[in-house]
């Protein structure tokens, strides 16, 4: 992949320097990050560490590590937001994408127009609605708190 090219790999060759937002979890194969962008704290994407574009691309590795993502992560944001469902959606429609889950907490109170695929218009309504970057940061550490306990020890 040239550098410039996929704004996903570009971040992943800076994985040193990288802010907690976009590390909150990772293992060889998948990386977390918060979204930007996003009127809601806790709005995360799940992205392959190398480039695929497709969900078909996966490997048997991949694949089965995506599962075991999104449930990690729903449970994690359960525990530190308190919400009671968490979505998650993958569509990839512009071309040139690199292939990201959507893992969005739904809190008890969201209006009811932002409910199901609804929850995509609290994204790119304008720096006056985003999640600032301190709340980011500071979800991400604590999300990461929780990561860091083995998988088997979760439920």
């Amino acid at each position: 992949m040239n550098p410039g090219a996929c704004y996903t790999c570009d971040r992943e060759a800076e994985f040193d320097r990288l802010p907690p937002r976009e590390v909150i979890g990772y293992d060889d194969r998948w990386r977390v990050v918060h979204s930007t962008g996003s009127g809601l704290l806790g709005w995360l994407v799940l992205v392959p560490r190398r480039h695929v574009m497709e969900l078909a691309e996966l490997t048997a590795e991949e694949a089965a590590g995506l599962g075991t993502w999104q449930v990690r992560l729903a449970r994690a944001l359960a525990a530190e937001l308190g919400t009671p469902k968490t979505y998650v959606a993958e569509f990839g429609e512009a071309p040139g994408f690199h292939l990201h889950f959507h893992v969005v907490p739904r809190p008890v109170d969201l209006d009811p127009d932002l409910c199901g695929p609804g929850v995509f218009g609290l994204l790119g309504r304008g720096e006056a609605d985003e999640v600032s970057t301190h709340e980011r940061d500071a979800l991400a550490r604590r999300l990461a708190a929780r990561l860091r306990t083995p998988v088997d020890a979760e439920v």
